[in-house]
């Protein structure tokens, strides 16, 4: 039995993870932020109330493929089919310019192959759980843009597995046919499984049928047929991730998906909370001082170099610059996988667990300031009706306020009145971007 001693700390984790979840929505931002935050406090960067991380280390990784799990439960593969190839089309883009912008970087620090390829791949995904959150906080999850960033969303999670396959190639340094051949494997059965699933009748599936309607028993098959479904996956020599992922998939397009998706959620709340309280805990501040240059570079590529290659991107597709920003903002943190990918490089010998926590850090630091950039969110928001507004425009509405504070400080820290053209001073005018819905903005789509 367990004694007070041992009770203690698990109630004050519960307690504090709860506070700063609450915290957190009430701010309107994701509760996923919280959790880190609470795990930072409760961590040796905090006040050292949690030592057992091998523990919490082991719940956090049962967290993460239930996560891949009810992932493939509540995708649409129907939706999907419908801009998968606008969603496809960016991933890609987002992966070869995330490789191009890391190797550039890498090649002045001598990092290996396998080094920049991680942290690529890191680089180019995005935190689901964030991004819908902001897309929900704004009313633009039923629009266009909303639609797009979510097919992105899934097309990189999507990507994970093929991911995870090319990093155990890379770590082993030389391509095998059987390793070419397991990687060809596995995408041709995700793609196929896809094609079949996304038939307009659900998959009936009889064996499992039995437990449908008994709460006790639905609950114990969705992590029957999750760790189960990993297990296998792992014996085959592939990632335990994917074997998760593809059984999520094949019950969430079948007579299942209702019953087994109400009941494991609960479940996947709670391991999800202690991923992310795990990851606050690896937290290390000492670590992020000493490291504190190539931290702020690689936040630096995550902010501005993923937004500026994500707005590239969508404005070769043409999509009108409002959107275009509005998404590429929305995307500009890194994701939940991420933590999965730099995982398997510290398993495969990739990176050592100092680079490890580096890579932690900066994806905590990501999720942690990505809610800032929601007062240019809304702004963007609401101008996105207009097709036609130019870039110029744009990025006035978004960062206008911002711009002015800065030029006010500037002045004041110079002790001079800095000139301002007379085009600028047209566009300086924060007050009226509150009246966006009954102005016409200049159009121009590439001034």
């Amino acid at each position: 039995m367990l004694s007070n001693d041992e009770l203690l700390p698990l109630a004050v984790v519960a307690l504090v993870a709860l506070s700063c979840g609450i915290f957190l929505t009430r701010l309107k931002q994701p509760a996923v932020v919280g959790y880190i935050l609470a795990g930072l406090v409760l961590g040796p960067s905090g006040f050292e109330l949690v030592e057992n991380e091998e523990s919490i280390g082991l719940l956090a990784e049962l967290g993460m493929l239930l996560l891949l799990f009810v992932l493939g439960m509540e995708l649409s593969l129907r939706a999907f089919r419908q801009i998968w190839k606008i969603a496809v089309t960016t991933v890609i883009l987002q992966t070869a310019g995330a490789m191009g912008l890391v190797w550039l970087i890498g090649e002045g620090q001598a990092w290996p192959l396998s080094a920049v390829v991680l942290l690529a791949f890191v680089l180019a995904l995005s935190s689901t759980a964030v991004a819908v959150k902001m897309l929900e906080d704004i009313g633009e999850l039923r629009t266009r843009a909303g639609r797009i960033t979510v097919g992105i969303l899934i097309a990189q999670d999507l990507a994970v597995v093929p991911m995870i396959l090319l990093l155990d190639v890379v770590a082993v340094g030389s391509f095998s046919v059987f390793a070419v051949g397991r990687i060809i494997m596995s995408v041709a059965l995700l793609l196929g499984l896809i094609l079949f699933l996304s038939r307009r009748q659900r998959l009936n599936i009889p064996v499992l049928s039995t437990t449908e309607g008994h709460k006790d028993l639905t609950p114990l098959l969705g992590l029957a047929c999750c760790f189960g479904a990993a297990t296998i996956s792992g014996l085959l020599g592939l990632s335990p991730a994917y074997g998760a992922f593809l059984a999520g998939l094949t019950i969430g397009n079948s007579n299942l998906r209702v019953g087994m998706l109400e009941m494991v959620m609960p479940i996947q709340s709670v391991l999800m909370m202690v991923f992310f309280l795990s990851v606050g805990l690896l937290i290390d501040l000492s670590l992020i001082w000493d490291n504190l240059g190539i931290i702020i570079l690689m936040l630096l590529i995550v902010t501005v170099g993923k937004t500026a290659i994500n707005l590239s991107i969508f404005a070769a597709l043409r999509l009108p610059w409002a959107q275009a920003l509005l998404t590429a903002l929305i995307l500009a943190q890194v994701g939940e996988f991420s933590f999965l990918l730099g995982n398997v490089g510290l398993q495969r010998g990739i990176i050592s667990i100092d680079e490890f926590r580096i890579i932690l850090s900066v994806t905590a630091l990501s999720l942690i300031i990505s809610p800032l950039y929601m007062s240019a969110i809304r702004r963007l928001h609401r101008a996105a009706k207009y097709q036609r507004a130019s870039i110029r425009y744009v990025f006035r509405v978004a960062f206008g306020r911002e711009a002015d504070w800065t030029k006010s400080a500037v002045r004041k820290v110079a002790g001079v009145r800095l000139s301002v053209p007379a085009s600028v001073k047209r566009l300086s005018v924060p007050g009226k971007i509150k009246r966006l819905g009954r102005r016409k903005p200049p159009t121009g789509g590439s001034d």
